[in-house]
């Protein structure tokens, strides 16, 4: 059985490596690896930490790239490849444009899509965007769903996928902490902050850009000026519009460090370190629950109310005052801080890749 999982972006890689590191211990299995180098110097990273050497990279990563840029390249790109190739079943992730434009292709030349991550929805199409639509669309052509909840499992239902192409499997990016999180861990910033509780920052949304987002950072920095037992991390994203907003915004604070971004090995470990999270990223959603830290999303929607309903996660908007006063109270409350901290993560328990592993072999034999 052939299986080509086809990825570009950070975060895509974070939850796809643990995948294909599984599907190459299997002795069925001969797995090819497509990068379309949606990110770049970001995706390097990831494959480094875990070891994954691509087979194919299509490097399509232009200057000031548009959603229309990727879309044309990857699919220019994506097709010779797939055409040699010739996969039993195209693995894509979650709801980038790499997934959708990758699954189009596929969908054009007949060849079974496996959608892992499947069934998150807010369902409303432009939030998050584009990824809303993304994942909607690659839905569409999906033959194998793996979805990471059984709440991502009834969206796809009330679509009408069959029952039959559908499996909660967990979140393959729980799996990744295993390699990623290590107790000994040693960073600068980690020193720095060690005589305060340290805040850990993301912030990337498109839809945030702005007013919203400047009304997130100003938020923020309230707090910060408050209190003085507090520091704050933000590795800042490297849109030149996020990076502008950050220095007009928050540059200046001295307990507040904006940083180039780091490694996922980096992350996961300052995330373990950390008091609390604010971010507006989807897969911290995820993966700070697991290692205990509260989370507040800076968003007005969320594709993972799981996390909201289990209690590891409130999702704050990016209304200043509100993000203030959520902020504030797990500053201060320590019922309300244990509360979440100690909730169960409800997106997995380390073993997604081994099962979607299994899943693709089982399924296999039975197509014979």
């Amino acid at each position: 059985m052939k299986i080509m999982t086809v990825f570009g972006t950070r975060p895509e890689a974070i939850k796809m490596c643990p995948l294909v590191n599984e599907l190459k211990t299997r002795k069925n299995i001969d797995t090819k690896v497509c990068v379309t180098g949606q990110h770049k110097q970001m995706l390097t990273q990831v494959l480094e930490v875990f070891g994954v050497k691509p087979d194919y990279n299509l490097s399509i990563m232009t200057e000031k790239q548009t959603l229309f840029d990727i879309t044309v390249n990857i699919l220019e790109r994506i097709k010779p490849v797939l055409e040699k190739e010739k996969p039993d079943v195209c693995l894509v992730h979650g709801d980038t444009s790499t997934s959708f434009v990758t699954a189009l292709a596929c969908f054009y030349l007949q060849i079974p899509v496996g959608h892992v991550e499947a069934g998150l929805r807010t369902y409303n199409i432009y939030s998050p965007y584009p990824e809303e639509f993304n994942r909607q669309a690659v839905s569409i052509v999906s033959k194998y769903n793996f979805a990471p909840t059984e709440r991502a499992k009834k969206n796809l239902l009330s679509e009408g996928k069959a029952p039959e192409s559908i499996w909660v499997t967990g979140n393959t990016v729980i799996d990744a902490l295993k390699t990623t999180v290590k107790k000994d861990y040693y960073h600068p910033e980690i020193e720095w902050a060690s005589d305060s509780r340290l805040i850990f920052i993301t912030a990337h949304r498109r839809e945030n850009l702005g007013e919203p987002m400047r009304n997130m950072f100003r938020a923020i920095k309230r707090v910060l000026d408050e209190n003085p037992g507090i520091k704050a991390l933000y590795p800042v994203h490297m849109n030149p519009v996020i990076r502008q907003i950050a220095a007009e915004e928050l540059g200046g604070c001295d307990r507040i460090h904006l940083t180039e971004p780091v490694d996922v090995f980096d992350c996961h470990n300052i995330m373990a370190k950390s008091y609390l999270v604010l971010t507006d990223s989807g897969g911290i959603q995820e993966e700070a629950p697991s290692l205990g830290k509260p989370v507040l999303v800076m968003r007005d929607t969320t594709e993972r109310p799981e996390g909201v309903e289990a209690g590891t996660l409130k999702l704050v908007g990016t209304n200043e005052d509100v993000i203030y006063n959520s902020f504030s109270e797990l500053l201060t409350n320590s019922d309300a801080y244990n509360k979440m901290a100690k909730a169960v993560n409800p997106f997995g328990d380390g073993f997604a890749c081994g099962r979607i592993a299994d899943i693709l072999t089982d399924s296999r034999s039975k197509d014979k």
